[in-house]
This record gives structure tokens, sequence and C-alpha cells, in this order.
């Protein structure tokens, strides 16, 4: 990873944004800018000079990871010292990203100035970090592109051992097992496991409910291999389907796929929502999608850009998102169909190429 470009990325995104420097506590963007996993830490940026704010526990781990960013053990809160250094620095105008800084860590972020300086130090610049984290460098692709091939692997285990009568969170639990096996370090997300009516719950976690002898199964998960993320969903059935079921399965693998192929440089998010959206509503069955299209995936689950209605965002390439659109009839079943896609110079690369055909157990 480049942090050194990064870095510097940074410092001229807080310039533009007309502040001196910039505070970063969320961990993700610390992680992003300096490479440090660890569960406590500030990152004080001034220009492309950065200075990682942690706590003794991570004394070692900090100077390991974060080579080429200037380590500081705090005695104190990590943000108390950060502020404490960033005003000593001569910094007088420093952004913050408000999307990740309460109310309560604003005013301690305050506090911790001499009277003379402390009214107007803080600005908020919107999230500066997390624009840049929405297009990948080539190592980020590899690692996404690794997870997201760890978790089309799971699927197809998961094949030979899915029946009628074991529990949601018996499949859960099989399948997160094998996650840890093959090397994740965590789930992305609670896996979802939602069979029979309760695969109408768009987020329907595992409960002790049993797959039934006929009905549609989704299975939502993803790992974390690498600090990046990977997120797919399938649905398949358990025995014979009606003829209504297969249908509606039919209509969102087309408007799926539909919007699939809409993903290029340049083109909208919303017009990517748009593409699943109308196949759905040509069938009618567009008031049963109740969610948006996709989102963007990578050190969290959920990135920009939004794949939504009227969303203006341009796609660039680079950027890794999913597409998930589904069916949701309340009562009666719902299904989901996710991939995650790059985009490349020359459209939508799928990384997620397990089997989306009509599966029937």
């Amino acid at each position: 990873m480049n942090f050194s470009l990064r870095k510097k990325r940074a410092g001229a995104g807080a310039k533009a944004a007309g502040v001196d420097g910039i505070l970063i506590t969320h961990l993700p963007d610390v992680r992003y800018l300096c490479g440090f996993t660890g569960s406590s830490a500030v990152l004080a940026l001034v220009g492309a000079r950065a200075t990682l704010f942690t706590d003794g526990r991570y004394t070692v781990q900090a100077r390991a990871e974060a080579a080429g960013t200037k380590v500081v053990i705090a005695k104190k809160p990590a943000v108390v010292a950060a502020c404490e250094w960033l005003e000593a620095t001569g910094v007088r105008r420093c952004g913050f990203d408000a999307a990740h800084t309460t109310v309560t860590a604003l005013e301690t972020m305050r506090k911790a100035l001499s009277a003379k300086v402390r009214r107007g130090m803080f600005v908020a610049v919107g999230p500066v970090v997390a624009r840049m984290r929405e297009v990948k460098d080539a190592d980020e692709i590899e690692l996404i592109r690794a997870a997201a091939l760890v978790g089309c692997d799971l699927f197809d285990g998961m094949l030979t051992y899915l029946e009628a009568g074991l529990t949601e969170v018996e499949v859960a639990a099989t399948l997160e097992y094998a996650a840890r096996l093959a090397g994740a370090e965590g789930m992305s997300f609670d896996t979802i496991v939602a069979s029979g009516e309760r695969s109408a719950l768009p987020h329907g976690r595992a409960t002790r409910a049993k797959l039934p002898k006929q009905g549609f199964v989704t299975l939502d998960f993803g790992v974390i291999l690498d600090g990046y993320c990977s997120d797919m969903t399938r649905t398949v059935h358990m025995g014979k389907a009606l003829r209504n079921e297969r249908d509606v399965y039919d209509s969102v693998l087309e408007a799926q796929e539909a919007a699939v192929a809409a993903v290029a440089p340049g083109v909208t998010a919303g017009e990517v929502d748009e593409a699943a959206r109308s196949v759905l509503r040509r069938v009618k069955l567009d008031k049963y999608f109740s969610h948006s299209t996709g989102h963007g995936v990578g050190l969290e689950i959920h990135e920009g850009p939004r794949l939504a209605a009227k969303q203006t965002q341009v796609l660039k390439q680079g950027m890794v998102i999913t597409i998930e659109p589904g069916v949701y009839m309340p009562g009666q079943f719902g299904l989901r169909i996710e991939d995650m896609v790059l985009v490349t110079a020359n459209g939508g690369e799928v990384l997620t190429p397990s089997v989306k055909a009509w599966i029937e157990l």
C-alpha cells in the first residue's frame, strides 16, 4: 500500500477544504492512511506529515504497522494528545469528518485546546478520506478479489450440505466455521440466512427456524480478508418450486444482470439503480423491491457510492460496488441476488462468479 501517496492526497484534500490540517478519528480511515489496525487511535495530518496517537497496548504493533508515520504513545486519551499536538504545531483551522464525530467527541477535542485557539479551530470538512477510499488502487483490488473468491468457495461448499430440517443458525455456523478455516479474519456482517416465509425479510438474520422442504433460502454473507470485505447473496430453492416462484426468480436475475451490464465509468449510480428497477417495474414487481440496488465495499462493508434512485454520483474506474436487487412479498417469500462488481475502463467486472442460475435442492 502506498501510504505516503495517500497521506499526500488527504493533505491536499484538507487544503482544498480550507483547513491547515485534519484530525482522523474513524479507524478505517486511519488504517487506510497509515496501515495501523488497532482498536484505539487518532491520526493528525498536517500537509503530508502524519502523526499517529495511540496507547501503550499498541506500542509494538503501531511502530510495526505504521512504518513511515510518526507514532506517539500517549499517556492521556489519544484524541486529547492529538489536539494538543495540533495546537503546538501551529495549526489554527483543523478539519474533521462530522459523519464520524459525535457532539461529545467534538467537545472533548475543543476542551483539549487553550482558550486562545479553541474558537474556530475545528471545522467540519466532510468525508475527505472516505471519498478517497471509494476508488480502490491495484493492491486493494487484489485483496478484495481474494476475499470475494473465498466467499464463492464458501457458497459452493454450502450447496453440499444444505437440506430441509437444518436450522438457519446451523447453516450460518457451518458457513462461518468454514470461513475461519479458509483464513478469514471474521465475517463482514452478521450472516443472513432467511428461509421460507422469512425469506421475505431483506435482513433476516439467522434464527432457529428450520429450512423448509419447499421454499426459498436466501444466503447473504461476506468475509474479511486482510482487512477488506466481501459481500454476496445467493438464493436457492428447497424442493419443487411453484411456477410463480420461478418466474419471480427469473425476473430478479434479469434485473440483477441488467444492472451489472449498466456499470461503466461515467454512468451515474442512479442509472445503474434504474437499470435494475425498470426490469422489475415492467413485470409489476418494483413495489416489492424495498431497498437500494447497491453500495461500495472495501475496508468497510458499506462505503460510497450508494446506488439508489436519483443518485447523481458518477461511477469511476476502480470503484468496487454491489449489485443486489431483490423482491420481498410479506407472508409469501422473498429473494435477492448480489454480486460484487469492479468498475473497469470497459465496464463492470464481476468479482463473485459463483453460479446465479436457478438452483433447486
